[in-house]
């Protein structure tokens, strides 16, 4: 009984020491592997390159027209201003597209914007495309391009990446054939825009605009317009409530629609092309005898002449 009892009891302390030196020992393994393991993908990560920012060339091809410049606009990221100075090698490329649009007349060149969307829209268009397509155009257009001879499209893009904030070239051309019912386009356009205008709603004190969606492309489609028409012009009209003296809103009006206009040419919108003017309280479009109707009075109407 005592040598059986010593025997097991000597089993006993084998397996208990057998199994404290197996955990101590395996568990530094595990944990070694473990840590490896961590080290090479912590290593991997440390070492992966990061991607390259993108960069498109100004290049315009058409058969008997073809310029490329490594250089293009560029855009700080979230904006809508190209950044200047603009490189001489597209300068000189514009200069060569003027003269060709002046002997082509038939001709137009497209402007395509590119964005993204992790960028912020704070233009009074409907995408940042299009009002970078907008500010080019306008460049263009003080080197002597028409802009009855442009057109301006917005493009997403969220390959898009920038080289410390700038976007490099987020900007396309092609050459094409003015379209054969420009003209009707045109016409529909003035009769949608005089049917349904820009109309910009102000509260007491306030000094700021935020378009809807259906506003940015109401200012889209009165870009459009003055840019195909010769002598067109954006019309911005303030009016009031009749809370006050008439000669108070006469001028409160205007001060208004100078505002609007301001924040217009702010968005690429030529200055030239704009005329702001006040009715005051003279033409109203709903009672002044309730809150409500005031408030719908207290207005700036865009539109075209």
């Amino acid at each position: 009984m005592g040598k059986n009892f010593t025997y097991l009891l000597g089993m006993l302390i084998t397996i208990i020491i057998g199994t404290i030196l197996y955990f101590n020992l395996c568990s530094d393994c595990i944990a070694g592997s473990s840590n490896n393991e961590v080290e090479q993908v912590v290593t991997e990560q440390a070492t992966a390159p990061e991607p390259e920012p993108t960069s498109y060339p100004f290049a315009i091809a058409n058969g008997d027209f073809d310029y490329s410049a490594e250089d293009n606009f560029n855009f700080d990221l979230s904006s809508a201003n190209l950044r200047l100075p603009v490189s001489e090698k597209v300068d000189f490329g514009i200069y060569k597209l003027k003269d060709y649009l002046a002997e082509n007349a038939g001709k137009v060149i497209n402007i395509t914007g590119l964005y993204s969307s992790k960028e912020a829209n704070n233009t009074a268009f409907p995408n940042l495309g299009l009002a970078r397509a907008n500010d080019v155009k306008n460049y263009l257009v003080k080197l002597g391009i028409p802009s009855s001879q442009t057109n301006t499209f917005g493009q997403l893009k969220d390959e898009l990446l920038p080289l410390d904030g700038v976007l490099l070239g987020p900007v396309n051309f092609n050459l094409a054939d003015k379209a054969e019912d420009e003209s009707e386009t045109i016409a529909a356009l003035l009769e949608k825009i005089k049917t349904n205008p820009l109309i910009v709603y102000f509260e007491t004190g306030e000094a700021s605009i935020n378009l809807s969606a259906e506003q940015r492309q109401k200012v889209a489609d009165i870009s459009q317009y003055l840019d195909k028409v010769d002598g067109a012009k954006c019309l911005v009209i303030g009016h009031t409530d009749n809370t006050g003296s008439r000669a108070t809103n006469i001028s409160l009006a205007k001060d208004r629609a100078d505002f609007v206009k301001s924040y217009l040419v702010r968005n690429g919108i030529l200055e030239n092309t704009i005329e702001s003017s006040s009715k005051g309280p003279d033409s109203p479009i709903a009672t002044n005898d309730t809150e409500e109707g005031r408030a719908l009075n207290r207005r700036v109407e865009v539109t075209l002449n």
